[in-house]
Formats: C-alpha cells, structure tokens, sequence
C-alpha cells in the first residue's frame, strides 16, 4: 500500500481519561457547549472550526473518547490516496470522526460518508454537528447497532460496495462485523478498512484475521466456531499498522488493510 505519513503527538492533551468516560451526560454536555461557544456563528458550515470546539471541550472540560487531531491525520491522509467514494464508520460516538473524514471525503470528490451509530443520543449529537460543520448533505447517521444497520443498507441497495470502512466501536464486534461485510460482498478488491485501537486496548483477534493468509482463513474456518458471519476468507489482504496517538496522548496505532485479489 505504501507508506502513510506517521504523526507526532504535538500539543495540549485532551484531560485524563476518567474510570466511567462516556455515556455520562458529557456528549449532551459537549452539545451544549458547542451551540453557546462564543465563536458559534464561525462554525456554522465549517467542518474545523466545529472540530477545534470539540477538541476544546475535551482539553478543558472532561475526556472524549475520539479518534483526536493526531490519528485523525492518518486516516484523512487515506482518503486523500485512495478518494472513495463510499465510507462507511463503525461507531460514531460525538461526530469528530464523521466531521473530520466526511470533509475530507468531500473535498476527494466523495458522495457519501455513513455513520453508524447504536447510540440514539449519540447519534442526535453526530446529527447536530455535522448539520452545523455544513456536512449534511455528505454525512448520513444511521442508528442501531452495526450488524443490522450494515445488513439495513445493503437491503436497501443504499451501499452495494464500500471503498473505505473506519471501524471504531466494540472492539470484540470488528471481526464479526468485517466478516459480515465479506459475506455480503460490500467489500472487495480496493476497498480499504482502517481499524482504531489496535494499540490502546488493543484488538489481537482483528489483527491476527486481517494479517492471515487465505490458507490460513480457510484452515480456522473449517476447524473453528460455526456460528456469526463466516466471511468471505478467499480476499487477500495487506495490512499493516500506523503508529499514532490518543488526544488524551496514550499511543495507539491504527490499522490499515487494503483488499489486494481474491484466491479462486
């Protein structure tokens, strides 16, 4: 795939992550913060301006579990290279992902950037930001779990092919959810995955499936658990992982996988 620019952590860290760090009134709160920022009207149809308020709320007031300004880099860089059309997240959490990449998506000529989200409140938030960074037209929310709303688009004929897939939600749930996207042929050759926290907690089973062989894929799957998503373990993948850092500055890498054939 070549080689992808490795940020430097530079700057003010974001606060130190709390035992119990979401879901506690804080996306709510940020919401709140953004709409009576002195600098609101700034925002209004620009995706940075949106982003330096969210980065804000998390340096000064309480932790946000983003993908931060420093890995964010990475993955804007990956769109830049590959210019999909279609991208498609798991796990949405506040919208600094969808705001960052969905600029970025349609700045590379891109049609459509989907965010799925099982949180209906975490979705509202994403809605309403990316509505303010001027990014509704590109940036579709889709609530419920990821299973489903992947199964839901397909059904729909809304994504028949995914050229860019960001997974960043429950970790155990990454390979069974690209095993799921294989089985219904949404991805495939040139479509290109990025998977966050591959350091930080980390996610051995996603990494150990994207770096095996096709005789390796095949061998765990005719030996291993019948049940969930078998995939599709004829793609051949090169992967590799891009160091990178939390915005809180914890490293962490991304991973970055692109389809290169299928083995017949």
């Amino acid at each position: 795939m070549g080689e992808l620019e490795k940020v430097s952590f530079k700057g003010e860290a974001y606060r130190p992550q709390e035992e119990t760090y979401f879901d506690d009134g804080r996306e709510i709160e940020l919401l709140h913060f953004v709409y009576g920022h002195p600098r609101f009207e700034e925002m209004r149809g620009n995706p940075q301006r949106v982003l330096d308020a969210i980065d804000e709320y998390g340096r000064t007031r309480r932790y946000l579990m983003n993908i931060g300004e420093y890995k964010s880099k990475t993955i804007i860089n990956l769109i830049k290279k590959e210019k999909p059309r279609t991208m498609v997240e798991l796990g949405g959490y506040v919208g600094y992902s969808a705001i960052a990449f969905g600029a970025a998506l349609r700045d590379a000529g891109g049609k459509r950037y989907y965010s799925l989200e099982m949180n209906p409140e975490f979705a509202a938030v994403i809605s309403m930001l990316a509505g303010l960074a001027g990014l509704s037209d590109i940036v579709k929310v889709v609530v419920g779990s990821s299973s489903s709303s992947l199964e839901h688009l397909f059904r729909e004929g809304a994504v028949k092919h995914i050229d860019l897939l960001f997974l960043d939600h429950y970790k155990p749930s990454y390979t069974p959810d690209l095993k799921l996207c294989e089985e219904l042929g949404i991805v495939s050759v040139k479509s290109v995955y990025a998977a966050d926290n591959v350091v930080k907690p980390g996610n051995p089973p996603y990494l150990e499936y994207v770096r095996s062989t096709v005789e390796e894929k095949r061998a765990r799957l005719s030996n291993g658990n019948k049940s969930g998503p078998k995939g599709n373990p004829n793609l051949i993948y090169e992967s590799h992982f891009v160091e990178g850092w939390e915005p809180s500055g914890v490293p962490d890498a991304i991973e970055i996988t692109k389809c290169i054939g299928i083995e017949a």
